[in-house]
């Protein structure tokens, strides 16, 4: 697989062009004050698993519209443990109640978000997505309501993501000073936004991520989803500048440069689907302490579980 992008070292010297709109921190703002505020829920499942606790999560997303999630802890006397919240990849959900088991087995409480219309949509148990979808959206997500950041499908997922930090922080076993939010490609991009709108995190892990530097992103990847976009421009010649001034109020970009939590990225030269400048340009914009770890020779795959290990050190280390 040859290079996809820029070298390391040019890497290393790119500086995303990327503006934030004037309205950035208003729209999201305005965005999370106008959820409405219920508890979430958490009932026990039996799972099989004779080491660890898993509970069926439903707490309010975007709107109040109910959103699910599994919650891990490992078994034991009641304690007040540090967490891993963590959102998925495009096209996945939840998945079934044993699986995803590396953080529960460290030790700390896993929160994982099932993600509104992906994943199994005929499960039992699968959040759907009832917001708008815009006019003529081409297959995917990335146009769903592109016509402006109202309607815009990341909104809703975003805020999505918020509400499920608060819904960790809320359980009486999970200490609220020691969450760590996580995510590989979109759930990377997922965490970066939440990097940048949620205050008080102990640690950020964004692994290959997407939905950074966008129309980079949108003007080099060889690989889907990026490429909805261009599709959809093909289609939709007249919207260019409309489409991209909506995709700049989700761009990880402008989010990263909010935050500051410690981080942990990890970032793939060979990756056909995000760029590696992408994931540079947020890296470089992000505000907080950080570090990176760069795999030379992989695609999308990343660090894969080579990473997992060094993840699970750097997490031990700050909140274990």
């Amino acid at each position: 697989m040859p290079l996809t992008d820029l070298t390391l070292a040019e890497c290393l010297a790119y500086r995303s062009e990327a503006t934030a709109p004037a309205a950035f921190d208003t729209f999201w703002a305005g965005t999370l004050a106008d959820s409405r505020p219920v508890e979430p829920v958490f009932t026990p499942v039996d799972s099989g698993l004779s080491q660890i606790r898993v509970y069926d999560v439903t707490f309010p997303g975007f709107d109040g519209a109910p959103v699910r999630g599994w919650l891990r802890l490992p078994a034991g006397p009641p304690r007040r443990l540090g967490c891993v919240v963590e959102f998925l990849g495009y096209g996945r959900g939840r998945g079934l109640a044993h699986e995803n088991l590396l953080w529960p087995a460290a030790g700390f409480a896993h929160l994982v978000m099932d993600t509104r219309g992906q994943g199994w949509s005929s499960a039992p148990g699968c959040t759907p997505d009832e917001g708008p979808s815009g006019v003529g959206p081409v297959p995917g997500f990335l146009t769903r309501g592109v016509q402006s950041p109202e309607t815009h499908y990341y909104r809703r997922l975003y805020t999505d993501a918020v509400r499920c930090v608060e819904a960790a922080r809320s359980h009486p076993e999970i200490d609220p000073d020691r969450i760590v939010v996580a995510g590989v490609s979109q759930g990377g991009g997922i965490t970066l936004a939440v990097s940048g709108l949620v205050p008080g995190l102990a640690g950020v892990m964004p692994d290959v991520p997407f939905l950074c530097d966008m129309r980079r992103g949108v003007e080099r990847a060889a690989m889907p989803p990026y490429t909805e976009i261009a599709e959809y421009l093909q289609l939709n010649r007249d919207r260019t500048q409309s489409v991209f001034e909506t995709l700049s109020y989700f761009d990880g970009v402008h989010f990263a440069a909010r935050a500051t939590a410690p981080a942990f990225f990890s970032i793939a030269l060979m990756d056909p689907i995000c760029p590696p400048s992408t994931c540079f340009g947020a890296y470089h914009a992000y505000a907080g302490p950080k570090q990176v770890e760069v795999y030379g020779f992989n695609g999308h795959e990343g660090g894969g579980e080579h990473h997992r290990a060094l993840q699970l050190a750097w997490v031990r280390e700050l909140i274990g």
